[in-house]
């Protein structure tokens, strides 16, 4: 089974979006098996003992929505630092991927991530997926966005979290993006897909694994150029490919990845 987290706060529409999210996996009912985990804050309650899964209403409905679609779910309650619960959740479930919800400001439409995302997206090397308070999820074929840099090692590992995916590759559908920074201009020499080894390397990994494969090569600034490809296919996820630090094995989030997480109207799925 494909082991999805679902940790959730008190807000209940996020809460929503993330389980709508996993229930639009690939064949959800047959293969997901999803954990919805509430973390008590310690500043609210002095133990998690004090909190019934089913009295936090963010927590129930994830878990009803998930059971009517079919998907076994298991229901969590911890207490402590929040992130550090939900990490120790991560290696207890062996979770596959993490789907966490993203934040508002006020009045703005971008997504403010709040700092227990941050902190779980820089302490794990589990693919983690945010949703924010806006999902929309097509029917049918699942696409996804996999827009690439210059590194392989990441490019593969983005192209192996989606065939990783529960389900049949041949549901999938996948663009494989490149942007040459700034060749935009008047003049500019080719954008050729085929001169990008990471690029070419996740189409292939895909293209063998039974995904369809998109190979798109453009010129201009990276994040936007990423942000309005998303939107012009319609996909229902972009799949992005996380930093290290040097010498830690933590992910360093560089400048694209924060603007597209900032930005997306569409779940982005980091996968280190």
């Amino acid at each position: 089974m494909y082991q999805v987290l679902v940790p959730v706060d008190t807000n209940t529409n996020r809460a929503q979006h993330q389980a709508q999210y996993v229930a639009r996996l690939p064949n959800a009912e047959s293969t997901v098996a999803a954990t919805v985990l509430y973390v008590a804050p310690p500043e609210t309650f002095a133990s998690a003992d004090e909190v019934s899964f089913a009295e936090v209403d963010a927590a129930a409905t994830a878990a009803e929505i998930l059971e009517r679609t079919g998907v076994e779910v298991d229901r969590r309650v911890d207490g402590g630092s929040v992130s550090r619960a939900i990490v120790d959740a991560i290696e207890d479930v062996d979770a596959d991927e993490v789907v966490m919800g993203g934040r508002k400001r006020s009045g703005v439409t971008s997504v403010l991530l709040g700092s227990t995302v941050q902190d779980v997206l820089l302490s794990t090397e589990r693919p983690v997926t945010v949703t924010g308070e806006r999902v929309s999820l097509g029917d049918g074929v699942r696409r996804v966005l996999v827009p690439v840099d210059e590194s392989e090692t990441r490019a593969r590992r983005q192209a192996a979290y989606v065939t990783d995916l529960p389900g049949d590759p041949s549901n999938v559908e996948a663009t494989v993006f490149y942007v040459f920074r700034h060749q935009d201009y008047a003049g500019a020499p080719p954008h050729e897909f085929a001169e990008v080894d990471s690029a070419v390397a996740a189409a292939e990994e895909l293209e063998a694994a039974g995904v369809e494969v998109e190979r798109v090569a453009e010129g201009g600034e990276i994040a936007r150029r990423i942000l309005r490809a998303a939107e012009d296919r319609a996909v229902d996820g972009i799949v992005m490919g996380g930093r290290k630090r040097s010498g830690v094995q933590k992910v360093l989030l560089g400048s694209t990845i924060q603007d597209v997480l900032l930005s997306a109207e569409r779940p982005v799925t980091l996968t280190g």
